[in-house]
């Protein structure tokens, strides 16, 4: 998910600085879109899905303590916005989507989550009564189209309703996020280094979840055998590794230092990829194959959201919104994540 930062970070940045930020953003995209795979497995070995959310990101947390060490000033400036980034982008995203792939494909509810990018623009044309465009109100549309498809709503919703409820949830909470996101960076005021923010976003959600998930009561004996990855015996240490090195720590970090290096669009659009390479690695390592229409469903639902989050902003307004707070998206992630 990538992170809103100052257009100062990209300047004097050539085409080789370019080809950087789309090399990281690419690999942020891919690690993100591996952590379904790497999670529903030992979901299925008995972990509560709550109890993997809370690994991922205490594991997680642990590794970028340092980083929470460094940017400790964030507490005391920015202590609303923190809090705010650890119940929503963290724990709320991340909780949803883990309880959601445990009811339903992975694929399909990542997709339901990229119905976040539309969702915002609905807070932003009727909440903050903002304007947005012609072209982005027809990407909420694609998008919305797109998910019938993908949950084939014409066969009485074939997916469980719960869980497809749950991918909602982690929708609704990358709105939250974005929302928040928004008012990162006040006039006058320089705009929290995004490094720290994820920090501790990942402490916040770790001790949220600790709360909720109660880990105390896991059953541990899970991580020291193996968990089956569409009939293979896959060591549970190291899915849960993979977890939180790759699909949590490489993926946050690769995704803030291509922002840095792109403009917060081009990182967006790249972002989306997350969702077609977690149906991709879903179909290859798990077996989870779609049918034609949710392909077809799950392209719609992809150019919607970039559509949305890409259409030039609406003449006439003195902040008008084109992305629906694309420019401040933390992929995420769904977000993301």
């Amino acid at each position: 998910m990538p992170v809103h930062t100052s257009d100062s970070l990209r300047g004097g940045l050539g085409s080789r600085g370019r080809g950087t930020g789309l090399g990281l953003a690419l690999a942020s995209a891919v690690a993100f879109g591996g952590s379904g795979v790497a999670a529903k497995p030992l979901i299925e070995a008995g972990l509560d899905p709550l109890h993997v959310v809370w690994l991922r990101v205490a594991g997680a947390a642990l590794v970028m303590l340092p980083l929470a060490w460094r940017h400790r000033g964030l507490l005391r400036r920015r202590p609303g916005l923190l809090a705010g980034f650890g119940l929503l982008a963290v724990a709320g995203v991340q909780a949803c989507y883990f309880a959601a792939i445990s009811r339903i494909p992975v694929g399909v509810a990542l997709l339901v989550e990229y119905l976040a990018p539309a969702l915002v623009l609905g807070w932003v044309r009727f909440v903050q009564r903002r304007p947005v465009t012609r072209a982005a109100a027809l990407g909420v549309v694609l998008a919305v189209g797109g998910l019938a498809c993908v949950v084939e709503i014409w066969s009485g919703l074939g997916f469980d309703a719960l869980g497809l409820l749950l991918a909602l949830g982690a929708a609704c909470c990358q709105v939250g996020y974005f929302v928040l996101a928004d008012q990162g960076g006040d006039a006058g005021e320089e705009a929290p280094d995004p490094l720290g923010v994820i920090a501790y976003g990942l402490l916040v959600g770790a001790a949220v979840l600790t709360v909720v998930a109660r880990p105390w009561g896991m059953d541990w004996s899970v991580l020291a055998g193996t968990a089956p990855m569409n009939g293979t015996p896959i060591a549970a240490a190291l899915l849960l590794g993979w977890i939180v090195l790759l699909a949590t720590v490489l993926a946050y970090v690769t995704g803030v230092l291509a922002v840095r290096r792109l403009s917060p669009q081009v990182a967006g659009v790249v972002a989306c990829l997350e969702a077609v390479v977690a149906t991709v690695l879903a179909w290859v390592l798990l077996g989870e194959h779609l049918s034609a229409s949710q392909i077809v469903g799950g392209a719609v639902v992809l150019a919607g959201a970039f559509i949305a989050q890409s259409a030039t902003p609406a003449k006439g307004s003195a902040e008008p919104v084109a992305g629906g707070g694309q420019e401040r998206e933390l992929s995420a992630r769904g977000t993301a994540v």
